[in-house]
């Protein structure tokens, strides 16, 4: 026979059975009648009254989010239950499991001009800007490095490799260049080791491969091109007197690309490595491509409807985030052949959706940055609203990073790079 909770008022009933991944929050599997109006708050309630008998009377409440065949639960139980056309004859099973936390900003910094890309490594950011500079930072906002060597805007910025003494990072600019740079933190210097120049136009994209050993860039020029990421490659082809000339100046050796990729008929937004060996473009012709690297062949085309701002890959779903001029989030399956390549549309934003990045350990999250001056934090089981809206920026959002787990960041033309930290991150610093 199935409970029945102390709940009037609310109309009609269901038989419901609760079921939680979190054992620690388990109320057991027996079906209880739920009213069909009954909401996420409600709900939650009725979950902490139930966890409430058997524990002690000053537990603290926690908050709930529910699935309905994994879906959240965003509008009233009959209401969901009647759109996804789920039947009510039977005892619906409900997933509950403890509410995401909000986010918290944790200060904003400033730049001369407009934040273009940003990406986190260990405990270090770097950020490209307008002013056609790079810049090391703490997370606390303390400037450790500029570096000054583009001509341009600097459009994208990526770390190579970090440790605790020396570490390497890309740059690419409206200069149609990339720098690779060497930053040792103990003595607060860097040197400009590589410039790898064959691009037409500007470099709007790089992304580094998980060996850390080669990089992928795109370009307005609509062309992909793949660098080697190892410093000093070029080293034994200079003579030893030219070699001493460059090192007393300091200047940049020239790099040239290990290969050059063109399919796209108008500007490259985004890059991103898919596996070790391939590559996926978005461009401004509507389009995705990947790329076989190895074999130096374009595998498929993926067709949107507008132009692509940016792409992200998830390792742990293995699905493609877009963000584009639509003012929509697609999220993509490549390994799909039937033709249904699109899973699922996440739509909020009122503004070109201008980045997007993957949780790094979490398959269901990811956040958007907009022209609308908005960085949204979303659970894709969710598509029907975000799970936050992170407010702080003045002005249209360029560059969105997720790199760290506890670090989400934004930068955009209000000269600023804005950082939002998880809950537990601030409790860590607090205690």
């Amino acid at each position: 026979m199935a409970t029945k909770l102390d709940v009037s008022g609310y109309g009609s009933h269901l038989q419901a059975k609760f079921v939680t991944k979190q054992e620690c929050y388990a109320v057991g599997d027996s079906p209880f009648s739920v009213p069909a109006s009954v909401e996420v708050t409600e709900l939650s309630a009725l979950i902490n009254k139930l966890l409430s008998r058997e524990e002690s009377e000053d537990a603290v409440a926690v908050d709930f989010d529910f699935l309905i065949n994994g879906e959240f639960l965003r509008v009233a139980l009959g209401k969901h239950l009647e759109e996804k056309s789920i039947s009510t004859e039977s005892v619906v099973e409900i997933e509950y499991l403890e509410k995401h936390p909000a986010p918290q900003p944790a200060g904003s910094i400033l730049h001369d001009d407009w934040v273009s890309s940003v990406q986190a490594a260990n405990h270090r950011l770097v950020t490209g800007s307008y002013d056609n500079a790079v810049r090391i930072w703490t997370q606390e906002g303390e400037n450790l490095a500029v570096m000054q060597y583009h001509s341009d805007p600097v459009k994208t910025v990526a770390w190579i490799q970090t440790d605790d003494s020396e570490s390497l990072l890309v740059s690419g600019s409206m200069d149609q260049t990339l720098l690779i740079w060497k930053w040792n933190e103990k003595t607060q210097k860097h040197e400009c080791l590589h410039s790898c120049r064959g691009h037409a136009g500007s470099v709007e994209s790089v992304a580094v491969d998980q060996s850390h050993t080669k990089m992928a860039s795109g370009s307005m020029d609509s062309m992909l091109k793949v660098w080697s990421a190892v410093p000093g490659d070029e080293d034994e082809e200079i003579d030893a007197h030219h070699k001493k000339a460059k090192t007393e100046t300091h200047k940049p050796r020239t790099r040239t690309p290990l290969r050059t990729f063109d399919g796209h008929t108008q500007g490259i937004s985004s890059v991103v490595w898919v596996d070790e060996g391939s590559v996926c473009t978005a461009s401004w012709d509507h389009t995705m491509c990947l790329w076989d690297i190895e074999q130096g062949e374009q595998v498929s085309t993926l067709t949107g409807n507008k132009v692509f701002l940016s792409v992200s890959y998830s390792q742990h779903c293995k699905l493609l985030a877009t963000g584009s001029t639509d003012r929509h989030i697609r999220l993509w399956d490549p390994r799909q052949k039937d033709g249904v390549l699109v899973k699922s549309s996440l739509t909020h934003h009122h503004g070109w959706v201008s980045s997007v990045d993957w949780s790094p350990d979490n398959e269901n999250l990811l956040i958007s940055g907009s022209y609308d001056k908005t960085l949204k934090l979303w659970d894709t089981r969710s598509p029907r609203a975000p799970l936050y809206n992170m407010s702080g920026c003045e002005d249209k959002i360029l560059a969105v990073d997720w790199s760290k787990s506890e670090l989400l960041l934004c930068g955009g033309a209000d000269n600023a790079l804005h950082i939002f930290k998880s809950r537990e991150a601030l409790q860590a610093v607090e205690g």
